[in-house]
């Protein structure tokens, strides 16, 4: 092994923060979807009303837990497709001192991800309930110990800030806005003070529209932003970019205001099964799958980030980060959760 590969893969190069969730998957059907007011493809949070889902959920004949959270799926994504060394990703989240937070502990453990949880026992650990209805999921995140994540108990103490230190690439999905916006800022201020790579993702329709504020304060120090098409065009909505025109959106979000001027920013807006848009190269097609080999597709945003991450911490080019993002999308789709077989076969 040549010294460049060992440089290019330390332990921590990649640092993840979000909300760490059990994903709670299960077939379901319309009238399912409709007593609980659910849309196709949509992640919200959960209200009081779906209290009852994650009592009807568990109930079902088939369902499957998974290690969850947006974050933590893309990067232990990116951790396999490394293979070793191990721990190359890190990942910061809160979890509570239950069942489901061992579960949670053990998964990250496997896949050899090095995950500092805060620990905390006023909330149980979060869940997300998957609705699997034919080829389309509906996400309902009950946060409960996410939503606890605190600043100054786990980010500021010296020995988590020093792994923050340590990484070269930051990656941390829109949904932790919702929970700490303040040690989103500290790490982004960090990678933009350090010239080093700070990737977000716009995560869902409701982050832009209830979280503007905070999502645009960090806006100027994101190198790399990812989306979805109806994200995207959420977004552009919220900021009266007057444009449906995906390429278009990206272009107005990649010439947003930016700190760091040593680094022009990216955009990656996926479009399902069709191309990627990306700013500075354009469309990029995705790999044909017939679709009766689709299982599930949750999880293949998280795994197309994964899998760009796994690129962008070996330096390559952003063509190259998008064939391996579009590689792990691929993988997923055909399994149920965000799982993946032993061993990559990318080349």
């Amino acid at each position: 092994m040549s010294s460049l590969f060992l440089s290019r893969y330390s332990e921590n190069t990649l640092f993840g923060m979000g909300n760490p969730l059990l994903d709670i998957s299960a077939v379901v059907d319309k009238d399912f979807l409709d007593k609980f007011g659910l849309k196709l493809n949509d992640q919200i949070l959960a209200e009081e009303k779906h209290k009852v889902l994650f009592e009807e959920i568990v109930k079902r004949n088939k369902v499957e837990y998974h290690a969850g959270g947006s974050t933590q799926n893309s990067v232990k994504i990116a951790q396999w497709m490394i293979q070793k060394p191990h721990k190359v990703a890190t990942f910061f989240g809160c979890i509570g001192t239950d069942h489901f937070g061992e579960i949670l502990k053990k998964k990250a453990e496997e896949a050899h991800v090095d995950a500092h949880y805060y620990e905390q026992n006023e909330e149980p650990t979060g869940t997300c309930a998957a609705c699997i209805t034919g080829d389309n999921r509906s996400l309902v995140a009950n946060l409960a110990a996410a939503n606890c994540y605190k600043k100054e108990k786990h980010l500021d103490l010296d020995s988590n800030w020093e792994l923050v230190k340590k990484a070269k690439v930051y990656y941390i999905a829109g949904f932790f806005l919702t929970v700490s916006p303040e040690s989103i800022l500290k790490v982004a201020k960090h990678a933009s003070d350090n010239n080093k790579i700070f990737c977000m993702n716009l995560s869902a329709p409701f982050i832009s529209q209830f979280f503007k504020e905070p999502l645009m304060k960090v806006m100027p120090y994101v190198d790399i932003l990812f989306g979805n098409e109806t994200e995207a065009a959420t977004f552009a909505k919220e900021l009266g970019f007057e444009t449906d025109d995906i390429a278009e959106i990206a272009k107005k979000t990649q010439n947003l205001p930016k700190e760091n001027n040593k680094r022009q920013r990216v955009v990656v807006f996926t479009q399902g099964k069709d191309d990627t848009v990306a700013t500075k190269v354009t469309m990029f097609p995705v790999l044909n799958i017939d679709q009766n080999n689709i299982v599930d597709t949750n999880g293949a945003g998280d795994a197309f980030v994964g899998g760009f991450l796994y690129a962008l911490v070996q330096e390559q080019d952003l063509e190259e980060c998008i064939r391996a993002g579009h590689y792990a999308a691929n993988v997923i789709i055909r399994r149920v959760g965000c799982t993946f077989p032993e061993k990559p076969d990318f080349h």
